[in-house]
Parts: structure tokens; C-alpha cells; sequence
């Protein structure tokens, strides 16, 4: 298998075959991300993927899931991804789900007809990083888009058929836009209505220009009580139907988890729970620099 650069999987996607069909992100200029900071982005060749495809199979008896990996696979021409997914039909008769990564705008470029044929491919859940539902808050993470191009993306997954999964960044706004970030991060989750809500905590990279903004003062962080209290409003807003919801990433400094709508009392209790925990508020020191 080839690899290049630093490689990186959802964690559902631990005990996936993980392929490398593009090398780093397309967007690649999120003010909280390292991920693939000095990689040029760059799609490869579909004949070299298929390869990795076939010595995948001389390796693996049993692949159940393949991975697309880098951080924006989902932005390959239609016809290419066809493509690779027939081979990995072909090679991997067994495989149950592929997954990628999609950025918004890579999703947006699609049709929803490019959508649900990739579905009937195998195409079976899209890896979407949300961040923050608040505008004012993708503007200065530069994320690239908004939230009404957010919801247009999601839903157009949602609507092929295609699992999504959505990445929340507890924090993401700093104190000053903490009630925004978690009120406006449950109005877009209501109208995409993902299948899987993932939580991660914000954590500071060098080199990032958010870490530049904590060290200038211009960023405050959140205590990790303010981050259960951000968690608490963002979950009593969330009207979602059937959506499995994680905050458990080591990241995070309370793990939570359930089924929501049915499981968010269960939840919401054990927020209340956390924030009554003694010496709770110097965990870690809630990662200041």
C-alpha cells in the first residue's frame, strides 16, 4: 500500500482497508487545523488506487469497510469515484460500506443523482465537518462556507441515502460565542437531521493561527465547566430523529453518548452530573496555554 504524508481515519473507521485516493485537503485553511498543513493537495490517479485496491486484497481475507482516505476524497470527478467503487465491488465482494470525506463545497459540487448513484455503488456514509452552525464562527474559523451551504450539503446527502456523519467542535467559538456557537449549531443539526453526531473538544495546534490568537488574548478559551455548559444547551436544543450521538473522543472531558431523541434526558443528566463532580473544573486546566 502507498501511503503519503500523515494519514488520518474517523474513528469509526479504525478496523477499515484505508486507501489514500487524494493526499491532504482541498480547503486546507481552517484557522484550528494542522492536519495537513505544508501537503499539496492533490488527487491520485485512479490506476494507483485500484493498485492498492488489488494488493489490499492479497494482504486482507476478510474487508468488510474501505476508507477513502485523505480529507477530501469525496471531491474526485463523479466518473473516477464510479470507478473506484466498482473495483472495490469487484475486488472485495464482501465489503459491506465504503466511507469518505467530504468537505461542503466537495459535496455541493455534486448533483444529488451523482449522489445516490454512488450510493447504489456502496458510497455508505459521509464524513462531514460542521464545526459550528454559527456563521459569524465559520467566517473566522474560514471554513469557506456557511451555515445555509452547511445545511444544503447535508441534507443532499442525507436525501441519497448516504449516512452522515457530522464533527461539532465544543469551543470552536471561544467564551464570547459560546451560546451562539451551541444555539446555532442545533438549528443546522435539526434541519440536516445527521445519523451520527460526533463532539470533539477544541485543542490548540502550534503553528495554527487560533493557537496564535490564544497567545495574543484575542481567543479566550472555555474552563471545561463552560464546555459542559455549552454541551448542555446544545443538546436541549437538538430535535433530531434517530441520531446516534458520541462525545467520548479523548479530546473530550466528559463521555457521553446515546440515541437521540430517545436517550437525551440519559444525557442531559449526565452533564448535570459532571458539572457536580468535585474538582471537575481542573481537569487539565482546561487547556490553556
Amino acid at each position: 500500500m502507498k501511503y503519503e504524508g500523515a494519514l488520518y481515519r474517523p474513528p469509526s473507521e479504525a478496523y477499515s482497508l484505508i486507501v489514500q485516493a487524494t493526499i491532504g485537503c482541498s480547503h486546507n485553511k481552517c484557522t484550528f487545523c494542522s492536519m495537513y498543513r505544508g501537503e499539496q493537495f492533490k488527487i491520485r490517479e485512479t490506476d494507483e488506487i485500484i493498485e492498492d485496491l488489488i494488493l489490499g486484497r492479497k494482504y486482507y481475507k476478510n474487508v468488510k469497510r474501505v476508507f477513502l482516505a485523505d480529507g477530501d476524497a469525496l471531491v474526485i470527478k463523479t466518473e473516477e469515484l464510479v470507478r473506484i467503487l466498482k473495483q472495490i465491488q469487484r475486488i472485495f465482494p464482501e465489503c459491506e460500506r465504503v466511507g469518505i470525506y467530504g468537505s461542503p463545497r466537495s459535496i455541493l459540487l455534486k448533483t444529488r443523482e451523482e449522489l445516490k448513484l454512488l450510493e447504489k455503488l456502496g458510497l455508505r456514509i459521509v464524513y462531514l465537518g460542521l464545526e459550528s452552525g454559527s456563521d459569524k464562527i465559520l467566517r473566522d474559523i474560514n471554513k469557506g462556507v456557511n451555515s445555509t451551504e452547511m445545511i444544503e450539503a447535508g441534507k443532499m446527502v442525507v436525501d441519497s441515502n448516504i449516512a452522515l456523519s457530522i464533527t461539532l467542535i465544543s469551543g470552536i467559538g471561544g467564551m464570547k460565542y459560546s451560546r451562539e456557537h451551541a444555539l446555532e449549531s442545533a438549528k443546522v443539526l435539526n434541519e440536516m437531521n445527521p445519523d451520527y453526531i460526533g463532539l470533539l473538544t477544541l485543542l490548540l495546534e502550534d503553528g495554527t493561527e487560533l493557537y496564535r490568537d490564544v497567545q495574543e488574548g484575542s481567543f479566550q478559551l472555555l474552563t471545561p465547566r463552560e464546555i459542559l455548559l455549552e454541551t448542555k444547551l446544545l443538546v436541549e436544543n437538538l430535535k433530531v430523529d434517530n441520531c446516534i450521538f458520541r462525545s467520548n473522543h479523548a479530546s473530550n472531558y466528559l463521555p457521553l453518548k446515546g440515541t437521540l431523541m430517545e436517550d437525551k434526558q440519559l444525557i442531559l443528566k449526565q452533564i448535570e452530573e459532571g458539572l457536580n463532580m468535585d474538582g471537575f473544573e481542573d481537569k487539565e486546566l482546561y487547556r490553556r496555554l
